[in-house]
This record gives C-alpha cells, structure tokens and sequence, in this order.
C-alpha cells in the first residue's frame, strides 16, 4: 500500500530523508522499524545509553522507542532527553494495556506513542505525523526569526539614515531660503561636510543592500566547493574605494596554490567584506590594511590584519555584539549598524569555521579566520 504524506508540497519535500533514531533491545524490531520507514535515514541503538550517546553526536529529527530496556528504560531515556531537548520528537512503542506508561510518558511530553504488536500502517502514519509536526514548528520558528529580524534591521536603518539626511536636507533649506555666502569660510566648511555626510549616506544605502541580500536570506548555507582566491580578490576590488578614499593602503598577499574550500560563496563574501570594512573604519588616514592567505592542516586561513589603534581589552568581549559599536573617538557619532562582526563570526561558526581577533592596543588588529578545506 502507497501511503500519501498529508501536508503542504514543500513540506512534504522537507520531511523526506530525515534521520530517525530506533531504540530497542530486540534487533528484530529495530530491522522491522527500518525496513518500514526506508525512506528516511535510520540509526538504530540497543540500549538507551547507546541512544544518548547517537544523539550527543548525531542530528536527529524523531526517536522511536521501546518501553521495556534494560538498565536504562523507554521512560528514563524521554526524561533524559527532553531534559537536554524539550523539542526533540520522541515516540514510544507501548502495549494498549499498559495506561500506567502512557500516563507517565504524557507528562514526560511524549509525542506520540505506536502499540505493540506494532501495525505496519500505524508505525508509518505515526512517525510521518510527528515529522510533519517538526516540519510546522520550525517553519513557524524561522517566519518569527525573520520578522524580528527584519524589525531590528528597519529600526536600525531608520535610526542610522536619519542624522546624514537631516544635515543635509537643513544645508539645502538655508541655499532655498539664500542664506549663507558661498564665499565664506565658514559656508565652505559647511558644504565640504555635507558632502562627506552625501558619500556617508551613499556608503550606508550600499551596506544596507549588501546586508539585506544575505542576512534576510532564508534557509542554511548553501554549500559548495568554492575557490577563496577568487572570493578575495573580488572582495578587496569591492572595499577598495574605501580604502583610497582615507589614503589606506589595501593589500592582498595569497599562495599560489591556495585549495578550494566548502562554503557559502555569498556569506564568506559578507564575512570578508565586513572584516575587510571595519578594519580600514580604524585605520588611521594613511594607513595600511592587508588580507594574507595559508594553508594549514584541513583548513585555509586567511588573516586581515591592520595599523589601527587596536582593541582596549575592556571592549575585547563585545565586539561581536549585535549594534555594538566601538567609539574610539567617543564622539557618540559612531558610523555603520554594528551588524558586520555579530553576523561575521555568525555565518563563520554555521561554515564550520572559527573567527578570532588578535588585537595590541596601539600596534593594530588581526582577523584569523579559519575554513575547512573541501
């Protein structure tokens, strides 16, 4: 019989080839469950240490498990892990007979239970039900992820475009109303920082494009094997105008035969990008940026290293923050949204990567970030 998964189409292709864990000290049942939901990926323990060891390592969509083991029964091994995952699905195999553990099981939160003898049709149904149920609730969490997400973000943008809009909107009143000498001193001052705050408001409106495009993009990363060279190249020719704008020397320093790397191509962009940005921010004019790459054991390193005023070690600990800013100026008037580094060491850690900073105060910082070869 040909069972059809109920459900949305996209859901339907979600639930396809999830892992689900059998528990059970009989072997016979476990390659029983197996053959009856092949197509998912099954991993099977004997004992409910074995299973907590599985899940410690493995990602599991549902676990399906017998009451009666020894050691370590049904019921101890949901408690234990709706301790360590109160929204990890567990499914308990149980007789009709025995309300005792169902009563238990329920305000230990199972999901759901299949009686023994188990029903071929009834193990299907059941475990296609829960996966269908995850599938909902984490649809349900990522929509409210991302409209919060998007919230902060709009604040953020309506909060930072304000200030360079305002002075230049007021330098634009006061030309309409003739007010001001274009040969005075003063008025070119004014003129000159209202072109900075033009170029500002230009730099922001391209961060926020570059921001929006891979931060509000939904889903995982979207893995590949990716050339870093090309990435880096790209990335330095992007930063550059920056760069030259403060009199900064940009500098790229590769091996020839840098290996390829299984990544996101979009976000080690953003990852480059942002690490590229916030070192030439605090760089003094005249200063030097330079991104160097390696080869390591497993992995390519690349490092982005700069002559800034360095970290003080009180504000080492926050600088991956979100909206945290530093102010070495302590102006109050801090440039950027204080996204790049939170959503860099973000996108490098969901990469299987590792970021850290290297900073000495007077000397400089230097980004270490660390991929796996492919």
């Amino acid at each position: 019989m040909q069972l059809e998964m109920r459900g949305e189409p996209g859901l339907r292709q979600e639930m396809q080839g999830r892992t689900v864990l059998v528990v059970d000290d009989e072997a016979i049942i476990r390659e029983l469950c197996a053959k009856v939901i092949k197509n998912h990926r099954i991993l099977e323990a004997a004992s409910g240490e074995e299973a907590l060891e599985i899940l410690g390592r493995e990602a599991i969509d549902v676990v399906l498990t017998d009451v009666m083991m020894p050691v370590m029964d049904g019921l101890d091994l949901l408690k234990k892990i709706k301790e360590e995952d109160p929204a990890q699905p567990v499914v308990i195999m149980t007789g009709f007979a025995d309300k005792d553990v169902i009563l238990r099981a329920l305000k230990a939160d199972a999901d759901d239970f299949i009686s023994k003898p188990i029903n071929l049709l009834q193990l299907r149904t059941t475990i296609d039900r829960v996966l269908e149920k995850k599938a909902l609730r984490e649809e349900l969490h990522n929509l409210k992820r991302m409209d919060r997400l998007k919230t902060e973000f709009l604040g953020l943008v309506s909060h930072k475009l304000k200030t360079p809009t305002t002075a230049i909107s007021l330098f634009i009143q006061n030309l309409v109303q003739g007010i001001g000498d274009p040969q005075d001193q003063g008025f070119q001052q004014t003129l000159k920082m209202i072109l900075e705050e033009s170029t500002y408001l230009e730099s922001l409106i391209q961060d926020l494009l570059f921001f929006s495009e891979v931060i509000l993009r939904e889903g995982p990363p979207r893995l590949a094997q990716v050339d870093p060279s090309a990435v880096c190249r790209q990335s330095v020719k992007d930063i550059y105008p920056r760069a030259a704008a403060r009199n900064i020397s940009l500098d790229l320093h590769l091996p020839a035969d840098l290996p390829l790397i299984l990544t996101d191509r979009e976000q080690l962009a953003f990852i480059l990008h942002a690490l590229l940005d916030n070192a030439i921010k605090f760089t003094p004019l005249g200063g030097q940026v330079t991104l160097a790459g390696e080869i390591i054991p497993e992995a390519v390193r690349l490092k982005i290293r700069d002559t800034g005023a360095g970290i003080a070690p009180e504000e080492r600990a926050r600088v991956f923050e979100k909206f945290y800013q530093i102010d070495p100026a302590h102006s109050g008037q801090v440039r950027g949204f204080g996204l790049g580094l939170f959503y860099a060491r973000s996108f490098v850690q969901n990469l299987g990567g590792k970021l850290i900073l290297e900073s000495e105060s007077g000397v400089g910082t230097t980004a270490v970030l660390s991929l796996p070869r492919a």
